[in-house]
């Protein structure tokens, strides 16, 4: 390592952290910040969430006997310092990558994640957990959950913290208040912290912090000043002691002294305990503090100049293709309403809110409110287009089927992050969704093959009057000119090819283009079939007349996918043709790059090749005879 971070390089874990004196701790945040910034912007990654949590990373592991202690990040994209400090800083240059560290907690690569997370809001839930099989197991550990702001937005939060308040087990939640996200939180609650913050309690609290809790009294004195001083001032009660919490704080997330003093006070109380913690995001590098929506999940940079500028002539991606026609049909339709669940900027929503405002509504981290949110708005006349990702819309299924899918309503659902998506993992794969979805009354779902594709049957499901899912990939489109206007495709048709014999390839998306190539190869026929449900049958009939074995090709779960829609289509019709059906095995498929992982996993042209060349070796065969 480099020598200018002297004490970085001796902390190989949290019991090294904890052999360094106090006074050593400011320092030590320094480097891991420096030395953080460095590493990021050599991979690409989580930045401002993680610049904002290397106190309190330093804090938790000082105080807390880590991993015998169980600590839990909400979401997990703010624990880079977390792993740094636990035994992986010098496989810090694998980030995200094939074979590589995990951008978020994961239970199988480190002791010291104790619990696996990527989505939001699920800390205080698994904490709980663990604190309730401590006290059944009759073991004396502490349970510590990290949340943020951003992800108190959502019920399940709220669900545990309504549970925890009667458990009466050692649990200690820990709110990290940066005043964002991904996209800004919104929402009554924002707005309470906003006001909390701002008021007299925080600069009591603030003064209390720096005066009375740097020396570390006793927690009841502490606690005794406290509401002498503060809670008198702030009527009502806090909301989280009413869940039955108590509550300390706010106080600076960035002062480390304080951080450890308050922890090593709260640590030896009994119950549910809950610290209001502030800090900044984008901490200590100046670019990340003035945007850090920019800064949350950048690719590789140079950290003396910053991001690179967007190249409009660039090939836009799926998520542009969706943003600039959001914007073209709420202008040609003023029934039109926009709904994100906290994800503006992933889901290419920034225009449309800057033009039309009225019609924009982020809900925050709640998909099943969304959800239920655009069903009643639907009910009253409106057409609301749900921008969510394939991972998350799985959160909200059941609002899905019970307030969208019976009663017919019609809500687009504009599913970006499709497929395998790269850096990310498992987690935030969308490999689901056909599989999900097909399987629901009354929801169609459209695969668009290339990002003009994807505006055409955008403006085809808007203009039917049921649910209907488009789902496209996190990626860049192929090239392809993308038409203006607002033109629609033929609903539940898809569409010849390529003209081959003996063997058709079905191909229900993106994979249409290596599909295309690998059929040179073979003379195979391809078509771009574009539904997954409704199935174009007609089509399907023909071509399984015409072929003497057919290949279903889709990035996403062959267990119930497009290719299972296929063989129940010609079961029911009686029709007998083998069926070779590609796509994601049964196993969660780790990060690393797309295009890499889709070559891996035989979803590239010559893999495609390869598998319908075994697969069909003698009716090929027979062909080129």
């Amino acid at each position: 390592m480099n020598k200018s971070y002297p004490l970085l390089q001796t902390v190989h874990s949290p019991a090294d952290l904890r052999l360094l004196q106090r006074d050593q701790l400011s320092d030590l945040a320094t480097e891991l910040r420096a030395y953080m910034l460095q590493s990021v912007s050599n991979t690409g990654g989580h930045l401002s969430s993680n610049l904002g949590t290397v106190e309190l990373t330093i804090a938790l592991h000082y105080v807390f006997n880590t991993p015998h202690d169980r600590l839990v990040w909400d979401v997990g994209h703010q624990t880079y310092p977390h792993k740094i400090l636990t035994g992986r800083r010098d496989r810090m240059a694998s980030l995200r990558q094939l074979g590589g560290l995990s951008g978020f907690p994961q239970r199988t690569e480190s002791p010291f994640d104790a619990f696996g997370t990527a989505h939001s809001s699920t800390s205080i839930s698994a904490a709980l957990g663990m604190a309730v099989a401590s006290r059944l197991k009759g073991e004396d550990r502490c349970a510590i959950a990290v949340i943020g702001d951003g992800a108190m937005t959502a019920g399940m939060a709220f669900e545990a913290m309504n549970n925890a308040g009667v458990s009466e087990c050692n649990l200690l939640v820990v709110l990290n208040d940066n005043d964002m996200s991904i996209s800004p939180p919104v929402g009554a609650l924002n707005r309470y912290l906003a006001r909390l913050m701002s008021g007299q309690f925080y600069a009591t609290a603030k003064n209390a912090s720096r005066h009375v809790l740097r020396g570390a009294p006793p927690l009841l004195e502490l606690a005794r000043r406290f509401e002498e001083s503060a809670k008198g001032m702030v009527k009502p009660i806090t909301l989280f002691e009413k869940f039955g919490f108590n509550y300390v704080g706010p106080i600076d997330g960035h002062d480390i002294a304080t951080l450890v003093s308050v922890l090593e006070n709260i640590k030896h109380l009994k119950g549910p305990q809950f610290l209001h913690v502030v800090t900044k995001k984008g901490q200590g590098y100046h670019l990340a503090e003035a945007d850090p929506v920019a800064y949350h999940g950048p690719g590789k940079f140079d950290p003396a100049v910053g991001l690179p500028v967007f190249n409009a002539a660039e090939q836009p991606t799926f998520t542009q293709v969706f943003g600039d026609w959001l914007c073209d049909m709420a202008a040609a339709d003023d029934r039109l309403i926009g709904i994100t669940p906290a994800m503006r900027e992933g889901s290419g929503m920034v225009a449309f809110e800057q033009r039309f405002p009225l019609r924009y509504f982020d809900v925050g981290i709640a998909e099943q409110h969304a959800v239920t949110f655009a069903a009643g708005m639907a009910c009253e006349g409106f057409k609301p287009v749900v921008a969510i990702y394939s991972t998350f819309l799985q959160r909200a299924y059941d609002q899905l089927i019970h307030d969208v899918a019976i009663q017919n309503l019609p809500v687009v659902f504009a599913l970006d992050r499709a497929g395998l998506v790269g850096p990310d993992g498992a987690t935030h794969a969308g490999v689901y969704d056909i599989a999900y979805l097909r399987c629901i009354p009354n929801l169609s779902v459209a695969c668009p093959a290339d990002e003009n594709e994807c505006r055409q049957l955008l403006s085809t499901a808007f203009a039917q009057n049921h649910p209907v899912a488009v789902r496209y990939p996190r990626a860049t489109g192929t090239g392809v000119p993308v038409a203006d206007g607002l033109n629609c495709l033929p609903y539940g048709k898809g569409e010849l090819r390529r003209s081959g014999s003996r063997v058709a390839i079905l191909v229900f998306g993106t994979l249409l283009y290596p599909a295309l190539q690998a059929a040179e190869s073979l003379n195979a026929t391809v078509v771009n079939m574009r539904w997954a449900k409704p199935l174009d049958t007609a089509l399907l009939l023909q071509v399984a007349s015409d072929h003497t074995a057919l290949v279903t090709l889709e990035e996403g779960a062959v267990i119930g996918g497009a290719g299972s829609a296929v063989q129940e289509a010609l079961n029911a019709a009686g029709v007998l043709r083998p069926v070779l059906q590609l796509g994601l095995p049964d196993t969660f498929i780790e990060h690393g790059d797309r295009t890499r992982l889709l070559a891996m996993l035989g979803l590239d042209a010559a893999g495609i090749a390869s598998a319908i060349a075994q697969r069909f070796a003698s009716v090929l065969s027979v062909c080129a005879n």
